[in-house]
């Protein structure tokens, strides 16, 4: 899974396709990621000392991982992702559409350093 919290992605799928914005948080044991503004839904909350006011709150769902895409910085558009290990031996996401590097897997290691 090449999708890290703080990433920007697009829905691919579902009633908020099209969106782009910001992942929150990923829970990768389920395979799901809670993405800012995507798959809203109204909870009823009865009245409280931690909700005075009580009635509905609006909170995002997580949102199959499958269903979300991860946008590029450099060429804007929502690509799939690869993993490569650069000449020092650290290990990086890619772009497959524009071959721009995204951001760093994994530390240098010596076995893969050219």
């Amino acid at each position: 899974m090449h999708i890290r919290s703080g990433d920007t992605v697009e829905v691919i799928t579902g009633a908020d396709r099209g969106q782009r914005a910001r992942v929150l948080q990923i829970d990768h044991k389920a395979g799901k990621a809670v993405v800012e503004g995507v798959a809203r839904v109204y909870k009823h909350v009865r009245r409280s000392q931690k909700h005075p006011q009580g009635g509905r709150l609006s909170k995002e769902m997580p949102v199959q991982l499958s269903n979300l895409m991860l946008v590029c910085e450099s060429c804007k558009n929502p690509s799939r992702t690869g993993a490569r290990y650069l000449d020092d031996g650290s290990k990086e996401r890619f772009c497959k559409k524009c071959g721009a590097g995204i951001g760093q897997l994994a530390p240098p290691r010596k076995a893969y350093a050219k």
